[in-house]
């Protein structure tokens, strides 16, 4: 008989229960949370009458939209608590009148909540506006709330504009979405727009420990932060892990533990991602594949895993550009110890080289037939490049080794002053390793007593002086650059000319390739850094249209020369068609001075 009444109890306990973001749905404004800059706005809006016929709600799931719309609709309503009075609308509404309870139950009349994903077509909306033109049954206002409203079709919208523009003053309209970028402008321009922003991770942490203890739960602070990272600022989403999170215990006195979190969640362990990513920095790849390999056997996703480490990459980088941040009491204490000590260690190169190393391999990730291999090919790839020296640290093993290489040459004075004299020639060079001379010696004879100091043939550099547009062009022509050559020739128009800086108009030809290939080309050429700008501006006419100006101009000079136009009258038919230059021979000249009969 007990075992009898106790599975009654317990199915009338499931049937009654609510999940946590139905039962704890604001019901005023003033129970709302991470929204203070709209609540005080429409706070103002109704205590000052000035009330707007229509409101555009936008934000990303799960951060109030649609309770918003219900408590606004709710406070329009309003009658307060003995049903009779009619102050006008409020924004603390009784939640206990008629109209709140009929409008926090969805049966009211007169406040009609429709889903625009399924109803998207003019016909609705035809029916929509038809019902606008009459007074509500029994509430102050009519008050139409339109669910992702970005889901109605163009008509539909073109449907609406004229009522949504001048609607009677008995309606409210009250739209919510999460793509507001497909809504179209003319709608936008006739509504008044609040944009919910996403609720910080320390408000819901500090949020869901308070729901927590009303439901008789305890949870460690460490698990609730991981429960309000997971949510990714949408309460609703917390809400619902929370409540998964509680049915972890059977028993109501036992505490919900980070462990249990993550095994819930399908996280790492944060610790074990500090040990992945320190193992990684000192290039030992082994030790990181082990940890990998036991976050992947309890049950961690690969995907997941390199998240983690990128999460650890901006922790650190965060640490070295304020190292105040590791003084929030929100943060975790593994975060705190474990991140000022890689963050000391390591330089900002490598933490930004990391950052960039992971993203791309996040995506491989996520693309690869086999999610396991590419994680650990990501993490193989990031150890070997831990160990490699930063850009500025290669550029000074090369300027070392430039200086390294010195030849210096050593002639004794002779005992009567002439006869052969030998000569120690040394040169430091480096060795396999980076390091280290090795000594050569040879003898010359027939010098000169006296000190000389030879230093080692140094690399020619071949900085070229462009004086103008067109050198560029003849530059890249002379090095075989010919999709260069032929993009300044052809399509560049010179805007400014001046050493170091290019502005020319390349059009739709100026890609990004081709721009940066241009930059590269005038740095090797010229030993100096150069700006290259893309402008707008119509700039001259191209090198090809300037050398077809100047042909046309040399024909028509020699066209117009009298022994030309001689040729030309005895033959009719004949035409200058191209000219040729003739190189002037000074040396035939000369003997055409001294000898006048050759």
């Amino acid at each position: 008989m007990t075992d009898n009444n106790s599975t009654t109890s317990t199915e009338e306990t499931a049937a009654q229960y609510r999940v946590l973001a139905r039962k704890y749905r604001p019901a005023t404004f003033s129970e709302m949370i991470g929204q203070e800059a709209m609540v005080r706005v429409l706070t103002n809006a109704v205590s000052s009458g000035r009330l707007a016929h229509a409101f555009m709600l936008t934000g990303v799931r799960g951060v109030g939209k649609t309770t918003t719309a219900r408590v606004l609709a709710r406070g329009l309503n309003c009658i307060g608590p003995d049903g009779t009075a009619d102050f006008g609308p409020t924004v603390e509404p009784c939640g206990v009148c008629e109209h709140c309870v009929g409008i926090a139950e969805d049966r009211h009349v007169d406040v009609l909540e429709m889903d625009a994903a399924s109803r998207t077509g003019v016909d609705d909306m035809r029916e929509l506006i038809e019902g606008v033109r009459y007074r509500p049954t029994s509430a102050r206002y009519k008050v139409y709330i339109i669910d992702e409203v970005h889901m109605l079709s163009k008509s539909a919208f073109n449907a609406l504009l004229k009522t949504l523009e001048e609607p009677p003053e008995h309606v409210k309209f009250i739209f919510a979405t999460t793509e507001i970028r497909k809504v179209p402008v003319t709608v936008l321009s006739r509504c008044q727009r609040f944009d919910l922003r996403r609720v910080e991770v320390d408000v819901l942490a500090t949020y869901f420990n308070e729901l927590a203890t009303k439901e008789g739960a305890t949870v460690d602070d460490t698990a609730i932060q991981l429960i309000a990272r997971a949510a990714d600022g949408s309460v609703r989403d917390g809400l619902s892990l929370l409540d998964q999170a509680i049915s972890h215990t059977t028993d109501s006195g036992d505490t919900i533990t980070e462990d249990q979190i993550r095994e819930m969640l399908g996280l790492a362990d944060r610790s074990q991602s500090f040990d992945t990513f320190d193992a990684l920095m000192k290039g030992d790849a082994a030790a990181a594949l082990d940890v990998f390999a036991a976050q992947y056997t309890s049950g961690a996703d690969p995907a997941q895993i390199i998240e983690d480490l990128l999460g650890v990459t901006h922790w650190l980088t965060r640490l070295k550009v304020s190292p105040a941040v590791a003084d929030d009491v929100a943060v975790p204490e593994i975060e705190r110890v474990r991140g000022k000590q890689l963050s000391s260690d390591l330089g900002m190169a490598a933490v930004t080289r990391a950052w960039q190393m992971l993203l791309k391999g996040l995506t491989e990730v996520r693309h690869a037939p086999s999610a396991v291999q590419a994680a650990e090919m990501v993490l193989i790839r990031l150890a070997h490049a831990s160990t490699l020296p930063s850009p500025e640290e290669a550029l000074k093993a090369l300027s070392d080794d430039a200086a390294a290489q010195t030849t210096t040459t050593t002639v004794p004075s002779g005992g009567n002053g002439g006869g052969a004299s030998a000569v120690s020639n040394t040169t430091a060079q480096p060795t396999g390793n980076g390091g280290g001379a090795q000594a050569a010696l040879s003898v010359v004879s027939n010098i000169e007593p006296e000190q000389i100091a030879v230093q080692a043939d140094e690399p020619e550099t071949t900085a070229f002086v462009f004086t103008d547009f067109a050198h560029i062009a003849e530059r890249a022509t002379q090095c075989r650059e010919g999709k260069l050559a032929a993009f300044l020739g052809h399509n560049a128009r010179l805007v400014k000319f001046e050493p170091g800086r290019l502005e020319i108009n390349g059009g739709e030809f100026a890609d990004e390739v081709t721009m940066r290939r241009l930059r590269m080309f005038l740095q090797e050429q010229s030993g100096m850094e150069w700006v290259i700008i893309n402008s707008t501006e119509a700039g001259a006419a191209t090198l090809v249209e300037v050398q077809a100006g100047d042909i046309k101009a040399a024909l028509d000079k020699a066209t117009a020369h009298p022994l030309v136009q001689a040729v030309l009258e005895t033959f009719p038919d004949a035409s200058v068609e191209s000219i040729e230059r003739i190189e002037h021979n000074e040396h035939v000249e000369q003997n055409n001075e001294d000898d006048p009969t050759e």
